[in-house]
């Protein structure tokens, strides 16, 4: 059974999130995403803990939920994230986890163990006076079926390895808990090519999801997993994690990490960025105001690594470079957003002729694209599908731009290189 699968995404009751995200909305996009399984997001609220226990109902024996009095295929794993900022070695350290959990009663555990380090109900995304390992330790001990991972581990922010309050390794981080850690989430500005440089990560699975904060399909599934499972349920998903074997565990969908708001090292205000070793000739100080650069994620990735760019690890799960289709629509319209009536009337013909989005990104042909929309749109797609567009990087919480070379302005950043995606056909279980 293919399972596709984004298992980290915020309620509504998360700063920044859309009002109206509820599961309803949630798994009537995901739907229409290609998504199959999706996580609840902030089981740690008090409000959203009780919608969860309104709206859904355990399904079966799987540990798993769906919607009652409704007949949407999606399910949902409980799932939250928690924000930990406590002092190591005289400096502040600031890291976010994602937590799973098969239960309503392991979710209820888990919010009374962790209500003692801060205010479950100020936010989706608590914040807790606690260190990563406190956390870890507390989870586990409720039940061994939980999961723990360290969110967006590259971001410069609130991340494992974030260049301004995180660590240099995972052993740094959770210390003796780190025995339980079997993943990490690569976040929107990283990808599995630009971890696998390190070897320290090699025994950890690469997670990606949307951290979405919207249900739009421009945000949720924008990164996803997906597994080859006999059946869907919450211990057959873990149990592929942990085991990060490409025969049960077999791809990641990813943005191009150029497209994350913190690729390239940069400054906003000035509207500065640059890779790596620019940012260093600078002394990654902005040459226009002086001030310090926000040193992005390929700049972080580099001080870290301790292999070359081009290296690939073998028996790992492969990855796939997407990037949403209404931000591939979008650019070709010039319409800029995603949003607007016009992109809509586009996407939902696409949708309608080809069930959702995932198979339109990676299945549809050109001609029969070309069929329901124009053929610069039908080029365009293809052109993602094959990693042939560009995407001008993200800096500084600024998202990258996508560059198509189909009568389309281009941005004024410079360009990262594009990277080959994973050589093996998606039709191998799609």
């Amino acid at each position: 059974m293919k399972v596709i699968a984004d298992l980290h995404i915020h309620g509504k009751y998360s700063r920044a999130t859309s009002e109206q995200m509820n599961l309803t909305e949630i798994a009537r996009y995901a739907k229409i995403k290609g998504l199959n399984l999706v996580g609840t997001g902030d089981f740690t609220h008090t409000s959203w803990f009780k919608e969860i226990e309104e709206t859904a109902v355990q399904d079966g024996d799987s540990n798993l939920f769906k919607l009652k009095n409704n007949d949407s295929p999606v399910r949902f794993m409980l799932q939250t994230e928690v924000c930990t900022i406590w002092d190591h070695k005289g400096e502040s350290k600031k890291v976010h986890h994602v937590i799973l959990t098969p239960t309503l009663e392991t979710a209820t555990q888990i919010n009374e163990r962790l209500a003692r380090f801060g205010n479950l109900a100020s936010d989706g995304r608590p914040i807790l006076n606690a260190s990563a390992s406190q956390v870890v330790e507390e989870v586990m001990s409720v039940s061994g079926e939980n999961m723990v991972f360290p969110a967006h581990a590259w971001t410069p922010w609130f991340s494992i390895f974030g260049a301004f309050s995180g660590f240099d390794t995972m052993e740094d981080c959770y210390q003796d808990m780190t025995k339980h850690i079997h993943a990490l989430e690569t976040g929107l500005s990283s990808d599995p090519p630009m971890n696998w440089r390190l070897s320290k990560l090699d025994h950890y699975a690469l997670l990606s999801n949307s951290d979405c904060h919207s249900f739009w399909p421009w945000r949720i599934g924008r990164e996803a997993n997906i597994f080859e499972l006999q059946s869907l349920t919450y211990k057959e998903v873990t149990d592929a994690i942990i085991a990060n074997d490409p025969a049960h565990f077999k791809y990641t969908i990813e943005t191009d990490p150029a497209y994350g708001k913190y690729h390239w090292t940069g400054h906003r205000n000035c509207k500065i960025s640059m890779p790596p070793q620019e940012a260093i000739k600078f002394g990654n100080q902005c040459p226009v105001c002086r001030r310090k650069l926000t040193k992005g994620v390929e700049q972080r990735v580099e001080e870290l690594a301790d292999r070359p760019s081009n290296y690939k690890r073998d028996r790992a799960p492969g990855f796939w470079r997407l990037l949403p289709l209404s931000e591939v629509i979008a650019t070709v319209l010039d319409s800029g957003s995603p949003s607007t009536q016009t992109v809509w009337k586009k996407y939902s013909s696409l949708i309608e002729r080809f069930g959702d989005e995932y198979n339109v990104l990676i299945e549809a042909p050109l001609e029969a694209m070309m069929e329901v929309v124009e053929a610069p749109i039908a080029q365009a797609i293809v052109k993602v599908r094959e990693g042939t567009a560009k995407v001008a990087p993200g800096y500084d919480g600024v998202y990258g731009q996508l560059i198509l070379g189909i009568d389309t302005p281009a941005p004024k950043t410079k360009v990262a290189p594009q990277a080959t995606n994973v050589q093996k056909s998606m039709s191998d279980f799609w």
